[in-house]
């Protein structure tokens, strides 16, 4: 959390004053550890003198500088900006860990003490209270077969320390997980015998699989895990030596474990395949691809073609491309495939994965055809990855395996993460999500509802999911408010603000203003009553107000709308309600961050027969779109700050009885 507060970001844009060549900050940066561990001197120490003064809480950790400086070259070199650059937090790789890790069979677990305390020494009542509770005997927890671990260990399944392989990176970055991993080796073999120490050692660094498509991510991977394993004490800089392995041969496990390839495109480059992938692959769609090229366009639907004309044995090689396709998606499809049966992914994506529509059939994907076992939803993801605006989640899947539950953990902060036990504080809730109950809430989507963590608040969520999700959605066909076979609609507003700009001014009132409706003039009173806040139908609007510019349509004429029901398309970060809905009066023009409900003639002449206008009616319809309940239905199942239109329309609207069914009025 602290490193925006610290100042620590501002110091790579320092470094980059005063040299911005990416690839020397970095061939600089792994010169000065290597420098600094064979003299024994603090880093800050041997940087050049024109770089800027490091800051105290980046000394301790150069392989975060390095996944900082990795991270910001990617971003320039894809036409993206350094600043949001997000590296792996360390805490976060460790506590993912930690979970998958298996028993450390380094030092022999201590037997459980069995107390020497008699129950014939309790009062006679005390002791027939005790001897009713028919207490277990005191147990090992997590008990092993200690002859099957010793052979798995044997086969290069697994190491003394718990770590299992192979274990692998399909996109690398700057190898952080194997970094970690490297620390939690040594940790487990501190006191152990050096002879096992380094045997380990050899076993876990001939079993590595990291691969990349940049060359300079590669050797720079290669450097920082050959830096962290002599700091750790496992490699010498010379010859081997008791317990420790020597620089040559480490050298030579790297280049056999670290190579640059392409693991959407390519063939896995490894005979075996591995027991552990654990990866945060490139948050990025395909069209957000070469941005600093000039044949950009051209690079991105040569990359789009060639993953979708992929395939292995006649099956197309990714099955879940949909729609403006994310990498992250298609890592964690390949990853499963590269896995050896049974084995564990563990991969770090945006929380949207979750809820999205477009992600619909990798969901659908990973409960059909392998294990989904966890998702740990960390909502607060800025705490963790400085000046990150999206939730993160971590995801647990076994490779063609069966789930008979989904464990979703969270809201996790950065508190939660632990290096021991299963890498989360015990007072993180977990909620076991079976196939009946969630394929209730959301249909055949597979979607993951985002739940409170506050004990009160999680009930309430949970019985509005429970009871919301029996009714049907605003635009089926069994809807109260479907007429003649005539389904409610949502669609967005007529007008393209970015495209429209030039017919779009500041609010001046004249006969012939026409009022131009954003998302910003949607609006809440102290009760939580929505309304608009438009010049045109407000007078308490200062003159310098947000909502008075961009408010009046002075372009050529369309069509002249009657009264509308609309709905506020982006959500402020801010505003504790998700669904603003408000009546539009006649004659508005409506932007596209709004949208509004498409009303047949016949479902609105069935509301104009229960009330005395459409206006009236379309008041009425308002407050049960509204309503508490279905807003915290729509804020569990929102997967990013946009209300989109196929997020309306699955809205289990509850309407009175008095309303009656259309199939009851034919009667």
């Amino acid at each position: 959390m602290g490193t925006l507060q610290n100042g620590v970001s501002g110091w790579y844009a320092r470094l980059d004053r005063c040299l911005d060549n990416r690839e020397q900050q970095i061939e600089i940066w792994l010169t000065t550890w290597e420098k600094s561990l064979k003299t024994f001197q603090p880093i800050a120490a041997l940087l050049p003198e024109d770089w800027p003064t490091l800051p105290a809480n980046l000394l301790t950790d150069p392989g975060h500088v390095l996944d900082h400086l990795l991270a910001r070259h990617d971003a320039e070199s894809d036409g993206r900006s350094p600043r949001g650059a997000h590296p792996t937090p360390p805490r976060l790789a460790d506590a993912v860990i930690c979970s998958e890790m298996k028993d450390n069979m380094v030092n022999p677990k201590k037997p459980v003490q069995q107390s020497n305390f008699l129950i014939s020494n309790l009062p006679p009542g005390f002791r027939q209270h005790v001897e009713q509770l028919n207490l277990p005997k005191a147990t090992q927890d997590n008990e092993v077969d200690d002859e099957a671990e010793q052979q798995a260990v044997e086969a290069n399944k697994r190491t003394l320390s718990g770590i299992p392989l192979p274990v692998a990176d399909t996109a690398t970055g700057g190898g952080l997980f194997h970094a970690r991993l490297i620390r939690r080796h040594a940790d487990a073999h501190e006191d152990a015998d050096l002879e096992l120490r380094k045997e380990d050692s050899r076993r876990l660094f001939s079993n590595i699989q990291l691969l990349d498509v940049n060359p300079l991510v590669v050797k720079s991977t290669k450097t920082r895990l050959l830096l962290e394993s002599i700091r750790h004490e496992l490699v010498s800089f010379g010859p081997e030596t008791p317990g420790k392995i020597s620089r040559k041969e480490m050298e030579a496990l790297l280049d056999s474990g670290v190579r640059q390839g392409d693991a959407l495109q390519g063939d896995w480059p490894w005979d075996q395949p591995p027991e552990l992938v654990l990866t945060n692959p490139p948050w990025l769609r395909i069209k957000d691809r070469f941005r600093g090229m000039e044949d950009g366009s051209q690079l991105r639907k040569e990359l789009g073609e060639q993953l979708r004309s992929l395939a292995d044995n006649g099956t197309p090689r990714f099955s879940t491309m949909r729609g403006n396709v994310n990498l992250y998606r298609l890592f964690i499809e390949r990853s499963l495939q590269i896995l050896n049966e049974g084995g564990r992914l563990r991969i770090i994506a945006p929380d949207s994965l979750l809820r999205e529509q477009s992600s619909h059939p990798l969901r659908e994907l990973l409960v059909k055809h392998h294990g989904w076992t966890h998702a740990w939803a960390i909502e607060e993801a800025n705490l963790l990855f400085p000046g990150m605006t999206q939730g993160v989640v971590v995801l647990g899947i076994t490779a063609n395996g069966e789930a008979p539950v989904l464990n979703l953990q969270g809201p996790i902060t950065r508190a939660d993460l632990r290096r021991e036990g299963e890498g989360l504080s015990s007072r993180v809730p977990v909620f076991e999500l079976k196939e009946e109950q969630w394929t209730g809430w959301a249909r055949d989507t597979w979607a993951v509802p985002r739940l409170p963590r506050d004990r009160v608040e999680r009930t309430y969520t949970l019985e509005v999911l429970d009871r919301l999700a029996k009714l049907p959605r605003l635009s089926d066909e069994e809807h109260p408010l479907t007429t003649n076979k005539r389904q409610v609609r949502v669609r967005v507003g007529e007008i393209d603000q970015t495209s429209h700009a030039k017919s779009i001014e500041t609010w001046v009132k004249g006969k012939r203003s026409r009022p131009f409706i954003r998302g910003v003039h949607f609006s809440e009173s102290e009760d939580g009553k929505v309304f608009i806040r438009h010049p045109a139908f407000r007078t308490d609007i200062p003159s310098r107000a947000s909502e008075r510019q961009l408010a009046m349509w002075v372009g050529d004429n369309h069509p002249s709308y009657g009264p509308r029901l609309a709905c506020q398309a982006i959500v402020n970060a801010h505003q504790e309600r998700r669904l603003r809905w408000a009546v539009i009066p006649q004659g508005s023009v409506l932007g596209n961050s709004v949208n509004h409900i498409e009303l047949h003639d016949d479902i609105q002449s069935r509301l104009m027969e229960e009330h005395s206008d459409i206006e009236t009616g379309l008041e009425w319809l308002c407050n049960h779109l509204n309503n508490n309940d279905l807003d915290e239905w729509a804020r569990a199942w929102a997967a990013n700050n946009n209300v989109n239109n196929y997020e309306l329309e699955m809205l289990p609207v509850e309407l009175p009885d008095s309303f009656p069914q259309f199939s009851s009025l034919v009667r």
